[in-house]
């Protein structure tokens, strides 16, 4: 079984946060959308629903992590 990465999964302790932000926020919504398609394209590969490279799969991967990294960033700032 393919593990979710999904905001909401993957930050619980700001779910709150996220819903907030996911009204009010255009840039945090826009970020979260590619968040949402990398995290995709991800599953499907690895589900070999897709196929990928090893590289183009690993590139994603690090995609997803900036991004991550980005929304978190975003987050905390929100929360205060």
């Amino acid at each position: 079984m393919i593990e979710s990465h999904d905001l909401f999964h993957e930050f619980p302790e700001h779910q709150e946060t996220i819903r907030k932000l996911m009204l009010s926020n255009d840039g945090f919504v826009h970020l979260m959308r590619d968040y949402d398609d990398v995290d995709l394209k991800i599953a499907r590969i690895e589900q070999r629903v897709d196929p990928a490279t090893d590289l183009y799969a690993e590139e994603l991967k690090y995609l997803r992590v900036r991004l991550k990294d980005r929304l978190y960033n975003m987050l905390v700032q929100a929360k205060g």
